[in-house]
C-alpha cells in the first residue's frame, strides 16, 4: 500500500519556504589514516552508498502533492532516481581550516533541497589539512535530510546502516536482507478519493480526540495548580534570535569530554546529563548576551524535543515521532551550580515537560486535521508577520555511540549537526555525543548571530566553569584517598 505523510512529517513541508528551510544535515569528519592505503577517494564513498541503499527508502522515494494540498503527501517511487546526482564534492580553499569548514558547512545548509527529487543528498568536503587534531586528507562528509523523512532518531539509524564498526567493513547494525520498498506513484481517481474521505472523516475523529485528550489536559492542570513554582515560568523575553531569519544560515561547534560532563551531574543530586547540557546552554547564552548588554531579566526559554516512541525496539529509518517540550534556561540565575539546581528541579517536578503532554495532544489533534487547512496554517505561522513567539531557542539532544564507527575503513573523528531555524526561532543548539565526546552545535543566521565564535567560546567558559567546580568537589576525596595508602 503506497504510504502517505503523516501529519507531523507533512508538516515540515507545509513550512518549509524561502528563507525558513526544513531539512536537517549531520557533518561526519573523517580520518583516512585507518583506511587501506591510508586513503578513501569519491568514488569509494559512492560505490559504499550504493551498497547500503537498501536500508531505507528515504534514498529512492520522492513527495507527490496533490494540487491546493487538498490532501497531505505522498511518498512515491523516483523512476528516474540518479545515484551521482545525490552525492558531490569540494575542496576547501586556503587556509583549510576550521572557520574555512564552518562557511562551506553553513553554505551548503543555506541551499534549498530540490523537492521534486528524493530528499537528500551528500557533501564531501575535502582539504581539511589544518584542523588541529586531524591528519593531512581527512575530509568531511555533509548528509542532508529533509525533515518530513526523518526526525533526529530515525537519522542516527540512517546514518548508523551506513556506518561499519571497524575499518574492515563490518556492519554497525544489522542490516535486511531485502531491499526497502518504494511503491510507485497511485492513479489521480485514487488520490482524489482518498482525499474525500478523509475530508468527510475529519471533523467526526477531531471531535473524539479533542474528548480523549480533554482527561489529560485536566491532569496537567491539576498538576500545575499543585506544584506552581516547579511546573512554571514566566512568559518568554524577546532576544535578538526572536527575529524573522533569512536564508543566510551560520555554523560552528565544540566538543567536550563526556566523561567530564557526566561528572558535573554530581553538583546536583539526581541531576542527568540532559539537565548538564541545558545548564551548560543557559550559562552560555547568559555570558553572550550579557557581553552585548542584551540579556533579559526573564529566563530564556527553550524548546526541546522528545523521541515520542513507545520503546527502543520501536524504530524506523524514515519518518518522525516526536513531541516536544518547554523549559527555562534560568539564564537569569548567574551561579552555574544554582542554575543547575533550578533546571533540575524543573525537570524532576514537571510531568509535562518529562513527557511533552502539550505537544503531543498538539500532535495527536493535527492528525485529524484536513491537509488544506493545516497548510495554510503552517504558511500563515511561518510567515515573519505572522510567526508566533515560541520560544528562544531549540535544543535537541540526541545520544550517539560510544565506539568508533568507519565508513570505507576511514575512522569518524566527530559529528557534528544542524536543525532547521524558523522565523522568529532562529537559534537551534544541537548536541550530539559519540565515543567520549560531547558536541555542542549552533545553527543561526548572519544577521542574528554574526560573531559565532563568540557563542562558541561563551559554551566553552560555561562548561569549564561548571567542570571546575565539579573537579574541585571531588578532589578532597581523591587526596585523603591517597594519604590513607600505606
Amino acid at each position: 500500500m503506497v504510504q502517505q505523510l503523516s501529519a507531523q512529517d507533512a508538516q515540515f513541508v507545509y513550512f518549509q519556504s524561502g528563507d525558513t528551510h526544513t531539512h536537517i544535515m549531520g557533518i561526519y569528519i573523517y580520518d583516512p589514516s585507518t583506511a587501506p592505503g591510508g586513503k578513501v577517494r569519491f568514488r569509494d564513498i559512492v560505490q559504499h552508498v550504493e551498497r547500503r541503499m537498501h536500508t531505507s527508502p528515504v534514498f529512492r522515494r520522492k513527495l507527490l502533492r496533490l494540487p491546493f494540498d487538498l490532501d497531505h503527501p505522498y511518498w512515491v517511487e523516483d523512476e528516474h532516481f540518479d545515484l551521482e546526482a545525490h552525492i558531490s564534492h569540494a575542496r576547501l580553499p586556503e587556509p583549510g581550516d576550521w572557520r574555512q569548514l564552518c562557511i562551506q558547512v553553513a553554505r551548503h545548509f543555506s541551499r534549498p533541497m530540490d523537492m521534486g527529487r528524493p530528499l537528500w543528498d551528500i557533501y564531501v568536503i575535502e582539504g581539511l589539512d589544518r584542523i588541529p587534531g586531524l591528519p593531512s586528507g581527512s575530509y568531511a562528509l555533509l548528509h542532508r535530510v529533509h525533515h518530513s523523512a526523518i526526525d533526529g532518531t530515525a537519522g542516527a539509524l540512517m546514518f548508523a546502516a551506513l556506518s561499519d564498526s571497524d575499518a574492515k567493513g563490518t556492519a554497525a547494525i544489522p542490516l535486511p536482507e531485502t531491499p526497502a520498498k518504494v511503491e510507485k506513484a497511485p492513479k489521480a481517481e485514487e488520490l482524489i478519493q482518498r482525499a474525500i474521505v478523509a475530508a468527510m472523516a475529519a471533523p467526526i475523529n477531531l471531535l473524539n480526540a479533542s474528548l480523549e485528550a480533554l482527561p489529560k489536559m485536566a491532569g496537567a492542570l491539576q498538576e500545575r495548580l499543585a506544584n506552581p513554582d516547579s511546573a512554571s515560568f514566566q512568559g518568554i523575553p524577546v532576544t535578538r534570535f526572536n527575529a524573522p531569519v533569512s536564508p543566510h544560515k551560520m555554523f560552528d561547534a565544540v566538543s567536550f569530554p563526556l566523561a567530564e560532563v557526566s561528572a558535573i551531574r554530581k553538583l546536583i543530586d539526581g541531576a542527568t546529563i540532559n539537565d548538564v547540557v541545558l545548564a551548560i546552554c543557559g550559562g552560555a547564552l547568559r555570558d553572550y548576551l550579557l557581553s552585548h548588554g542584551e540579556l533579559p531579566e526573564q529566563s530564556l526559554v527553550a524548546i526541546a524535543p522528545i523521541n515520542a516512541r513507545a520503546s527502543k525496539s520501536d524504530t524506523v529509518s524514515h519518518g518522525n515521532n516526536l513531541s516536544a517540550m518547554t523549559l527555562p534556561l534560568f539564564s537569569n540565575i548567574a551561579d552555574p551550580v544554582e542554575r543547575l539546581r533550578a533546571i533540575r528541579g524543573y525537570t524532576a517536578n514537571a510531568k509535562e515537560a518529562k513527557t511533552g503532554l502539550s505537544a503531543r495532544i498538539m500532535t495527536d489533534l493535527s492528525k485529524h486535521i484536513p491537509g488544506a487547512t493545516l497548510a495554510g496554517v503552517a504558511r500563515l505561522m511561518a510567515s515573519p508577520s505572522m510567526a508566533p513567539l515560541q520560544a528562544n531557542l531549540l535544543i535537541s539532544n540526541v545520544p550517539g555511540p560510544q565506539i568508533p564507527l568507519y565508513m570505507n575503513g576511514a575512522r569518524l573523528a566527530g559529528q557534528f549537526a544542524m536543525g532547521p531555524l524558523a522565523n522568529k526561532l532562529g537559534l537551534f543548539i544541537s548536541v550530539l555525543s559519540y565515543n567520549g565526546s560531547i558536541n555542542f552545535s549552533i545553527t543561526s543566521e548572519r544577521v542574528m548571530l554574526p560573531d559565532i565564535a563568540a557563542l562558541k567560546d561563551a559554551f566553552t567558559r560555561s562548561f569549564e566553569a561548571l567542570s571546575a567546580l565539579a573537579a574541585k568537589r571531588t578532589a578532597p576525596k581523591a587526596r585523603s584517598r591517597k594519604a590513607a595508602r600505606p
